[in-house]
């Protein structure tokens, strides 16, 4: 069906496609924690000129390696410390996986699956929200993808020089995810492989991996930063291999445990409106790929990928929903397969059940002061809900006409309007979440007080860290009794940080100049010690003070 579209309205598409997809960049506030912590340390680093140790706060960092970082720090050289730059690796790479999928889907299926594959991936919920969000977890995505899909095509490449070309590609893919998030670039592919290799009983791959080469250029790659910031941080190999990797996977440590079934309801919900689609997939591919020989299988390794990760995460002590976002590159391909076999009526019947579900979704949203937990909330809430229901109504029509059109066999049409009202879906969804940006960012605190702030004034944080707040301000905080994830940091420069709340009256009385911050609620504290300051800013959760 796609041979009948022109190159013209291809690239059409594609920029549409794009344009819809990187608008909004800007458009939101950054939300705390995770986005104000990757929007900060890139910002340190290029204020620092210290590209090896990652810091929060002017505080070591160890929870994952540079490249993120880097990019970020990069792109705030060359067009400026912006929203839409610290988010632009993570729309970069979510974009460049869609992208990923197409080419591997025409090297391995053929020009229709890969188009199917690459619509639905840029379609499904949970893809891009997290292509929009600014977190570590697509840029490992995309880089776990390619080395996935790099080994997938080298295995049935006959010319050894061919094979050897797309191994090293693959290699390059995971030590980039290594530099990503650590270990898990390489660990989880590798796993997948192995688990493949005994349900197939084919030991042929390992055999292709051509590991004196690929293993070269593997630490070539990821030996520099590693050695220079363990050369200059002796405490890193602890901090970051043990506990990073194997503390935080076996234990609840870091209080985001959740039990077995977490991801069920994330994976279903992730997948709209493709839902009931990747069920079909997965069943039709571990048949398909029943067969035991030589050839290797791609849809049953694609499969076994796609399970490996999910039954992994669900085992794991840590788990969050963006957790699973290498599942959906392998399980967007199954699914270009599938639609490419299937009849209009199949599809048809495989949206039903989305209808009732965007139903009860709108119902909810439609009562959303219940969930309410503040004053605040119940203000802003409401707000939220408009986008939500313009965003789920959008999604809803584009199901009930992709239905329509199904029913007088237009696959290609219904496929394409689907896969566009998702998208849109997902966009005004993620754009309405400035409506209660108030709560979970500090953009407006940093607005009203940024003119009392300069480089060289010391600013408290008491009993908190707002996480949005350096990246507007560009500026740190001494904080005062409050550690959270900076307790290692802590731990290694103890002298940067107040550590009991009765020594903060002595260090502010011996500044000329000072600003301080407190939680609302522990204001009276601070009222409490009898030290001379300004309230300069105030809202139902933070104080800002001054010296006078």
């Amino acid at each position: 069906m796609f041979d009948r579209l022109s190159s013209r309205q291809i690239w059409l598409m594609l920029i549409a496609f794009a344009v819809i997809w990187f608008a909004n960049l800007e458009y939101r506030t950054l939300v705390k924690p995770d986005e104000g912590r990757y929007a900060e340390i890139p910002r340190e680093m290029v204020k620092s000129g210290d590209w090896v140790t990652p810091r929060l706060n002017e505080l070591k960092y160890f929870e994952k390696p540079p490249l993120q970082y880097w990019a970020t720090a990069v792109a705030y050289e060359v067009f400026g410390e912006h929203q839409w730059t610290s988010r632009l690796w993570t729309g970069l790479t979510g974009f460049a996986g869609v992208l990923l999928v197409w080419f591997a889907g025409m090297r391995m299926f053929g020009r229709e699956a890969a188009a199917y594959a690459a619509v639905i991936l840029g379609s499904s919920l949970l893809y891009v929200f997290m292509a929009h969000i600014n977190t570590l977890d697509m840029g490992v995505t995309f880089f776990i993808s390619l080395g996935v899909f790099a080994m997938m095509l080298a295995q049935n490449e006959r010319e050894k020089h061919k094979q050897r070309n797309w191994m090293l590609v693959a290699w390059v893919a995971m030590a980039l995810a290594v530099l990503s998030k650590g270990l898990m670039g390489l660990v989880l592919p590798g796993t997948a492989l192995f688990i493949y290799c005994i349900v197939q009983r084919d030991l042929g791959p390992l055999k292709r991996m051509h590991w004196l080469s690929s293993l070269g250029i593997f630490f070539l790659i990821v030996s520099p930063w590693f050695y220079l910031v363990m050369q200059a941080n002796p405490e890193f190999f602890d901090r970051f291999f043990i506990y990073e990797h194997y503390t935080r996977f076996t234990t609840k440590d870091l209080g985001r445990y959740q039990p077995w079934y977490y991801f069920v309801p994330i994976l279903l919900a992730g997948a709209l409106p493709w839902t009931v689609l990747m069920f079909d997939s997965a069943i039709r591919a571990w048949r398909s790929g029943a067969h035991l020989g030589k050839e290797f299988s791609h849809e049953r390794f694609l499969l076994i990928w796609a399970v490996f990760i999910y039954v992994f995460f669900s085992i794991s002590g840590s788990k969050l929903p963006s957790y699973l976002l290498p599942m959906f590159p392998p399980l967007a391909l199954l699914m270009g397969i599938r639609l490419t076999q299937m009849r209009e009526r199949v599809l048809m019947w495989q949206l039903v059940p989305v209808i009732p579900i965007l139903l009860v979704l709108i119902g909810v949203v439609l009562n959303v002061r219940r969930f309410a937990d503040t004053p605040l909330q119940a203000e802003l809430y409401p707000q939220y809900a408009v986008w939500l229901i313009l965003g789920l109504g959008t999604l809803l029509l584009g199901v009930i006409v992709a239905m329509w059109l199904l029913k007088r066999k237009i696959k290609l049409a219904a496929v394409m309007l689907l896969s566009f009202c998702s998208l849109v879906c997902a966009q005004v969804t993620l754009s309405g979440y400035n409506t209660i940006a108030f709560e979970r960012s500090a953009k407006h605190v940093a607005a009203a007080i940024k003119d009392q702030v300069t480089p060289d004034i010391p600013f408290y944080s008491i009993f908190d860290y707002e996480q949005t707040l350096p990246f507007y301000l560009k500026h740190t905080f001494i904080l005062v009794q409050f550690e959270d994830e900076m307790a290692f940091g802590i731990r290694q420069e103890p002298q940067k940080v107040i550590a009991k709340f009765s020594d903060f009256a002595p260090a502010w009385r011996a500044q000329p100049k000072a600003l301080a911050i407190i939680p609302a609620q522990f204001f009276s504290h601070l009222q409490n010690l009898g030290i001379e300051m300004t309230e300069i800013y105030r809202d139902t959760q933070y104080v800002v003070v001054k010296k006078p």
